[in-house]
């Protein structure tokens, strides 16, 4: 049976899981071997993995790891980078010519590893297996409304919640104490990400203008954004498309003062939301595109790290069924073949 490796994340704020206590807990009850590193930024305590049968290794130690291990992770491998010989699981983003895809491509061919990267793990209707959408799209919201009711000061830096609940209850008392009735418009109402956005707007009764694909299949960008306080992106761009907005569309008269990417992809070709080239963190969440009127951009690409519990107990009961399925399900072969085909796309585009 596979042998699956669940590393220390090393991103700072990172406090999400791939796997929680209770799936890992199937797993190993379904006769996989599962070791977990230490880590103390996660949410789940490590007692409580040793508790479900994982067995428990130091952080950062996965290098070691046997050669069969799959070494499963959310977000980005620590630089320097070392040996990357084992099959690696983890949000690689490098499959749409992301800032310093080839390198990372190039590595895994010239170490003989592999990357099955989360993001493209389809089901029999092409459909993603697994995705934190949901809770991106809840966070983000949130976030999106505490910037505008703290301008024209700065949002403050970003913090984990134990549950949504304590979400909900401090902004539901900012949007009280400030009296603001922000309007909002979301692009990509439909998905897994606009509907966590959606009920975020919704629950604190937020007027909330819901766009997809009808709405936008003209192309951008859109003058209707600047007519609403918040512009919230919940589109995952696999193709480059028109922009949704733009600089000079930015310079017109609006009403508009805070954006969220969501969707957060600024490094490659496919950004629909082309004023900014670098992600915001969660010590310094909003950037200042302009000072009169206020207009701030937010895009942190982990953001269901504000609710690590929830994000992870949702994401690590998606991934499991295919998980229970390696190494030769339809999932993973397919994968795999992927990775094939980036890899050489990669070789050929640093050569050619």
């Amino acid at each position: 049976m596979p042998h699956l490796w669940l590393r220390a994340e090393a991103k700072p704020f990172e406090r999400r899981a791939a796997l929680t206590p209770e799936t890992a807990g199937k797993l190993v009850a379904s006769g996989h071997a599962v070791s977990v590193e230490e880590c103390d930024n996660r949410i789940f305590g490590t007692a409580q993995y040793q508790q479900a049968g994982c067995r428990i290794a130091p952080a950062a130690s996965w290098p070691a790891a046997p050669p069969d291990c799959y070494v499963l992770g959310l977000k980005e491998l620590p630089e320097p980078l070392p040996a990357l010989r084992h099959r690696h699981i983890y949000f690689a983003h490098a499959y749409k010519q992301q800032s310093g895809w080839q390198r990372l491509l190039n590595k895994f061919a010239n170490d003989g590893g592999q990357l099955l990267d989360l993001e493209f793990l389809l089901d029999e209707n092409n459909r993603r297996i697994a995705a934190f959408g949901y809770w991106a799209g809840f966070a983000g919201a949130a976030l999106g409304v505490m910037n505008r009711l703290q301008q024209p000061g700065t949002v403050r830096p970003v913090r984990s919640y134990p549950d949504k609940s304590q979400l909900l209850v401090e902004v539901s008392d900012l949007l009280k104490k400030s009296g603001r009735h922000p309007r909002v418009i979301i692009i990509g109402a439909k998905g897994r990400c606009g509907r966590g956005a959606e009920e975020l707007c919704r629950s604190l009764g937020i007027e909330t203008t819901l766009w997809d694909l009808e709405e936008t299949v003209q192309g951008g960008p859109f003058r209707e954004i600047l007519e609403h306080d918040i512009f919230l992106n919940c589109v995952l761009v696999q193709s480059a498309i028109a922009p949704f907005v733009t600089r000079q569309l930015l310079d017109k008269t609006r009403r508009l003062s805070v954006i969220v990417d969501i969707s957060c992809d600024p490094y490659g070709n496919y950004n629909p939301i082309p004023v900014y080239e670098r992600c915001t963190t969660f010590v310094r969440p909003a950037t200042r595109l302009r000072d009169k009127p206020v207009l701030d951009l937010i895009a942190i690409d982990h953001l269901p790290s504000m609710l690590p519990k929830e994000s992870s107990e949702d994401f690590s009961a998606q991934l499991l069924g295919a998980l229970l399925e390696l190494p030769d399900g339809r999932t993973w072969q397919q994968a795999v073949e992927l990775f094939e085909g980036k890899k050489t796309e990669a070789r050929l585009t640093k050569t050619g």
